[in-house]
């Protein structure tokens, strides 16, 4: 609890930082990809794939949205569907600030039943070249989705060129802790 209370912290100077600049620009961040990646939750041995992308509409604004499969162990499977707006604030050459707020859908099917549930999840953070081929992401995530939940995301990217990256994120819930390997595909 006291991680996410720093990066709040950190993400409100970042915005205050945002605030300050007289006109909104994009950095040399790309927001139209696509990625595939591997996912791992700590919890009941779960793991599948999640399918996402990003497009950016100008202004600042893009659509972000994903599907993710997860089978678990004990004979439960999960789908979950997102998607909403973004906003993307340039703060300085290497750094912006991200916020979305996106749909959620879930469906579950266990062996002897099956049920959904929906929300919204609001995601508030960074990401940045900390190195050439080097891009970091941060944020905090609040769902609604199930008994509701805020988590923290850190995730990193290598770039091997304009179009292709990978790397590995981590999302450390109250409930669940969740890994990703994958790449990102940029379109444009």
């Amino acid at each position: 609890m006291k991680i996410l209370v720093l990066l709040a912290g950190l993400l409100a100077s970042s915005l205050a930082v945002a605030q300050s600049s007289q006109q909104p620009q994009l950095g040399s961040l790309n927001y139209n990809y696509l990625e595939l990646r591997f996912v791992d939750f700590d919890t009941n041995g779960g793991d599948g794939l999640r399918f996402g992308g990003s497009f950016d509409f100008g202004n600042n604004w893009l659509i972000v949205g994903g599907v993710t499969s997860v089978e678990f162990n004990n004979n439960v499977d999960a789908i979950w569907f997102e998607v909403g707006p973004g906003y993307v604030w340039h703060y300085n050459n290497d750094f912006d600030f991200v916020a979305s707020l996106r749909y959620v859908d879930v469906d579950i099917d266990t062996q002897f039943s099956s049920g959904d549930d929906d929300g919204v999840t609001f995601s508030a953070g960074t990401r940045g070249w900390i190195a050439p081929q080097f891009e970091i992401r941060g944020a905090v995530n609040h769902t609604t989705v199930g008994d509701s939940d805020t988590y923290l995301d850190i995730a990193g990217d290598y770039h091997f060129n304009s179009q292709f990256a990978a790397g590995l994120s981590l999302e450390l819930a109250g409930d669940n802790d969740v890994i990703t390997i994958g790449g990102r595909w940029f379109f444009r």
